[in-house]
């Protein structure tokens, strides 16, 4: 569990927006507690302002042993030149520890379809020939995925997929389209609170955005949400299955979930985190139930 083509990420990693917030000496500390905790993996997104590739590689700079994901990085908001530049190096300069997550974010191309686009973004990567020399250990992609012909792709041209705010049943429905081999890491929201009518609210104000864009809107629907669950805010079925809220035990509990259902990997976003604030305290505690110094499963 847990690997991408000899990359170890363990079962279970962080995903965060908190480092958006943060200047970089707190980056730095913040990064090296989490290795210290035993964590292998740290996702981060790029969405508010920090750029993927010098995010990543300012995070390797800063650990000796985790692996540092890009969760995405946006195709439509840089060449696929200087993603392949950037990603030789990250390779090189650290072996076997920074996987290239890509995704269609970004400001799209007018006209142009996201699996089109990725997939000739893909031709252009793999056609460049460069001066650089190529690193000893490969670069490792993946892509952020949720329909079936994302998810063939993702199996086909890369080392598997992301996906991002999606319930158990689609981490079932990915597997059987990725197959046995592809790697499948799923990204979860946890909150610990557990009183259900503070826990909803605060649950209903993260997804928000996501039961608003049409991408987001479509990947309910085809989940078998209703235009009634997904509208006002969502239904308490559909906040309860994306976001897991309750004690550590009950979120442990539920994230496992995931494995069973077929993700190779977890990534775990802890959300009711005030912007500036960190989530560590409950990092703490997630690594004490999941990370690999205790456990593997």
């Amino acid at each position: 569990m847990g690997g991408i083509d000899g990359v170890d990420l363990g079962t279970f990693g962080i995903y965060t927006f908190d480092f958006e917030h943060q200047p970089a000496a707190r980056m730095r500390e913040s990064i090296q507690e989490l290795e210290e905790q035993g964590w292998r993996a740290f996702w981060m997104p790029e969405l508010l302002g920090r750029e993927a590739l010098t995010h990543a590689g300012y995070l390797l700079s800063c650990t000796e042993r985790m692996n540092i994901v890009n969760g995405i990085a946006q195709i439509w908001s840089r060449g696929a030149r200087w993603t392949h530049g950037a990603a030789l190096l990250l390779a090189d300069a650290y072996p076997d520890r920074h996987v290239l997550g890509l995704g269609f974010g970004g400001e799209q191309r007018p006209g142009t379809k996201p699996l089109a686009a990725m997939r000739a973004y893909l031709d252009e990567m793999d056609e460049l020939e460069t001066v650089n020399p190529a690193p000893r250990a490969p670069v490792r992609r993946i892509l952020a995925a949720y329909g079936p012909k994302m998810l063939e792709l993702a199996r086909d041209r890369a080392a598997g997929a992301h996906t991002y705010h999606v319930n158990v049943a689609h981490t079932a429905q990915a597997r059987e389209i990725l197959g046995p081999d592809a790697f499948l890491a799923v990204e979860h929201p946890v909150l610990f609170e557990s009183d259900p009518g503070t826990a909803r609210a605060i649950a209903r104000e993260h997804l928000r955005p996501y039961l608003n864009t049409p991408y987001n809107v479509a990947k309910f629907q085809r989940l078998g949400y209703t235009e009634e669950e997904i509208g006002g805010g969502g239904s308490d079925r559909l906040v309860d299955d994306f976001v897991f809220w309750g004690d550590l035990d009950t979120i442990v509990g539920k994230l496992r979930t995931h494995i069973t259902a077929g993700a190779d990997h977890v990534a775990v976003q802890v959300i009711g985190v005030e912007p500036g604030g960190t989530a560590m305290p409950y990092w703490r505690d997630l690594a004490g139930a999941l990370s690999p110094r205790y456990a593997t499963t």
